[in-house]
């Protein structure tokens, strides 16, 4: 009987498109939430999680230290008083720097005169339905109410809402991330060192199986300590093109991680509004970054001077022999 020949199965052209670009962290810190009540209405949750800002400080070389460089200029000088010590000030300042939210405890006498303020975390902070009255969460997951008008919170303005403040730089939160992220692939690309950037392809009628194992065993062991080790080839008799490196992506030259790290360290700079010769950023032409001491003296102006205003707005509840102050004088004039 004689068998037919099957006929080749028919297939259709497949398309499909990868879709609109959307954000990797989809429902991140990065992501305005809102105010809401919490614990049936005892206080108002925060407009993004504190924890996640806290997190952010250690996410890339600029962030964090340009913080704790605007805390130290904005300390620079300060006079503390038997009511508010500088360690309370420094404390009440790099909260305010990182959340836009600084709160102080009030200790009164029994005149009702406040006669020390005592920092509180502004991590753990939160504002109760009564606007006169704030609660802190504590470890284990108790809320301790205080007393009304017995805490201070100083914060700058929202425009979406006015129970918290809201840092000015949750904008460039993605060039944070993008930086960390270009810094952590690199460090996995040369700690791996077997990448999944090109297809071994191999047509050869020579190769028999156990040169084909030998070839496995080679690039497998390419990975890890001695990686990136060239691997030497011999097909008797083969032909051209039976051996074939098929690239996907070259990734170790294509990344473009200069570049990547450099525009998101603007963006992170720009966002803290601080100049590149106060970033510890090494300058690419010769001319530099001018005069440092008149920028300074431009930025202590533009920037640490309006954020002493808030600081100091601790001085309205404070006697006035108690009252702290900063007595540095400003960059021009020194």
């Amino acid at each position: 009987m004689k068998r037919q020949k099957a006929e080749p199965k028919k297939t259709e052209a497949t398309a499909f498109s990868f879709g609109d670009p959307e954000p990797v962290l989809q429902g991140g810190i990065y992501e305005y939430v809102g105010i809401w009540l919490l614990d049936n209405g005892r206080y108002y949750s925060t407009p993004v999680p504190l924890s996640g800002l806290a997190r952010l400080l250690k996410a890339n070389a600029y962030h964090g230290p340009i913080l704790e460089f605007k805390v130290n200029m904005a300390m620079r000088g300060f006079r503390p008083s038997a009511a508010l010590s500088r360690r309370d000030m420094h404390a009440v300042s790099t909260d305010y720097m990182v959340f836009a939210n600084a709160y102080l405890q009030l200790a009164r006498n029994w005149l009702g005169e406040v006669v020390r303020a005592s920092h509180l975390p502004a991590i753990n902070m939160r504002r109760m339905r009564d606007p006169e009255r704030y609660g802190l969460l504590l470890p284990n997951g108790q809320f301790h109410e205080f007393e009304a008008g017995e805490v201070l919170h100083l914060k700058n303005y929202d425009v979406c809402q006015t129970i918290y403040g809201l840092p000015g730089y949750l904008g460039a939160i993605q060039s944070m991330l993008l930086n960390e992220d270009a810094t952590l692939f690199r460090r996995r690309y040369y700690k791996n060192g077997a990448h999944v950037g090109y297809i071994f392809y191999s047509s050869s009628p020579a190769l028999v199986p156990e040169e084909q194992e030998k070839i496995k065993k080679a690039v497998m062991e390419s990975r890890g300590v001695g990686n990136f080790r060239n691997m030497f080839i011999h097909v008797p008799n083969g032909r051209e093109k039976d051996i074939q490196i098929l690239p996907v992506g070259d990734f170790s030259t294509k990344d473009e991680l200069e570049r990547i790290k450099n525009i998101s360290r603007d963006d992170i700079i720009a966002a803290h509004r601080i100049p590149p010769a106060m970033a510890s950023i090494i300058p690419t032409n010769t001319a530099g970054f001018g005069d440092i001491t008149k920028v300074d003296a431009v930025y202590f102006r533009n920037e640490i001077v309006p954020i002493r205003e808030v600081l100091l707005e601790v001085n309205e509840i404070l006697p006035p022999a108690l009252r702290v102050a900063f007595t540095d004088a400003t960059p021009e004039n020194q």
